[in-house]
């Protein structure tokens, strides 16, 4: 699971932002039918923060945990929302590094997950549907090679932690997903 911002990425993100709320405003102009007589209105936001904490996906800090940075311009953490009437998404993404073992760190993240319900290891991921889509699954999601990638949660809510050894580091990166289907 690559998570490096590039500026560019970050340009692409914020430019397509006012194209989702577009289209989410006409989905609600079809919507009209079912909204009731108390509405008072449509209503439409946006949010781009570029911070964010373990305690925003959902998870705790890992002991001694320093942030991660790819490169000097890279960010560490982001916290992106986008919502207008029927339609709603949040993604809140972290990067840290520790002097930890992989096994340590993975075990750590694996318990905390548990509270979300059944954790599932993405790590030998071969992709392909899920039979059931009211239950998460890996679907494509899969680590980088020799990487581990765990997931919990529901699939219109959950939580991602991918972590990869790097020398005598670990990088692992803490996502939150939230895309309500209604």
């Amino acid at each position: 699971m690559n998570t490096r911002f590039s500026p560019s990425l970050v340009a692409a993100l914020l430019l397509s932002l006012p194209l989702l709320v577009i289209a989410s405003a006409a989905q609600a102009q079809t919507d009209k039918a079912a909204r009731t007589a108390s509405s008072n209105g449509f209503s439409a936001g946006i949010e781009f923060k570029q911070q964010a904490s373990p305690a925003d996906v959902g998870l705790p800090a890992y002991p001694g945990a320093q942030p991660q940075y790819d490169k000097k311009d890279d960010l560490a953490s982001l916290t992106m929302g986008l919502w207008g009437g029927t339609f709603g998404f949040k993604l809140v993404v972290t990067k840290f590094s520790s002097e930890d073992s992989l096994e340590t760190v993975s075990r750590f993240y694996k318990d905390a997950l548990a509270k979300y319900g059944p954790v599932l290891d993405c790590s030998q991921n071969t992709g392909g549907a899920r039979k059931d889509d009211k239950v998460l699954g890996c679907d494509d999601d899969k680590p980088e090679k020799g990487g581990l990638l765990f997931k919990a949660g529901k699939p219109e809510a959950y939580r991602i932690v991918s972590l990869q050894q790097r020398g005598k580091q670990v990088h692992f990166q803490l996502v939150r997903i939230e895309a309500p289907k209604r």
